[in-house]
């Protein structure tokens, strides 16, 4: 709401969002993202805002209380069911899931991003993304699984280096007693998950809930039948890779090859 009042009054001042950037010393792309909700207004943004556009006290009253989030405004109820869910199932097939990532690798990942993110963007993302794995250590502590395609254990992301302490923390984390991790080989014929990846959580009322990513945000999807059949899907997929134990053998041999 703070990102499109913010418009209204630069669109009705007739200034760019490059010509609002001059004052408030951000760049064209900051000041747009701050218009799109996706970063805070930081230090005395607000005010020289209000000011330069005229607003008359309009964007100071909107932005004493306005919530930060370090994430993006598309993924904000996924990150607050996730914190909560009893159950969290993922199936990865292209990066290593999020709740498993080092820093160094989330790092990689953002930093890869296109369009490519301002640095203060890519440190707030990675923060953000770090937080988020305290549920792993959280009590009650959920039950949490995870299917990982074996592509995503040897794509080199953020190099050698990165990519060896990702697989330990891999290593690490899956001894934990509320956690799984398997590995899906790359030789399967046959493969439940053709259609992408998914999230699927159990709240703590234990209702059922999954969630959908693409390159441009993400989804839930809580009627049936498309909510049990993902869940269906993810057993299917579960009894064809490896199991844990396999799996750790399997990421241990990857780790030390690497």
């Amino acid at each position: 709401m703070f990102g499109a009042l913010l418009r209204f009054f630069r669109e009705r001042a007739g200034m760019t969002q490059e010509g609002l950037g001059v004052y408030v010393k951000y760049s064209k792309s900051q000041v747009a993202m701050v218009e799109r909700g996706e970063r805070p207004p930081k230090g005395q943004f607000v005010e020289i805002a209000d000011d330069a556009l005229g607003a008359q006290g309009a964007l100071l009253a909107a932005g004493v209380n306005l919530k930060v989030s370090r994430f993006p405004a598309w993924f904000e109820d996924y990150a607050e069911e996730e914190a909560k869910a009893v159950g969290i199932y993922m199936y990865a097939n292209h990066v290593i899931s999020g709740l498993l990532q080092t820093e160094a690798y989330a790092r990689a990942i953002f930093g890869s991003h296109c369009p490519p993110m301002e640095d203060d963007e890519i440190e707030a993302r990675v923060a953000a993304r770090l937080e988020r794995q305290h549920v792993l250590q959280r009590k009650p502590a959920p039950v949490v699984g995870f299917v990982l395609e074996e592509i995503t254990l040897t794509r080199p992301i953020g190099g050698p280096e990165a990519l060896k302490g990702q697989l330990e923390n891999l290593l690490d984390i899956g001894r934990r007693r509320n956690v799984e991790i398997q590995v899906m080989q790359h030789n399967r014929k046959v493969h439940a998950g053709l259609d992408g990846p998914m999230i699927l959580l159990e709240t703590a009322e234990r209702n059922h809930l999954a969630y959908v990513e693409g390159p441009s945000g993400g989804y839930f999807v809580s009627e049936q039948p498309e909510l049990g059949n993902l869940f269906a899907r993810y057993g299917i997929l579960r009894a064809q890779a490896l199991s844990p134990e396999e799996s750790a053998t399997f990421i241990e041999e990857v780790a030390q090859a690497s």
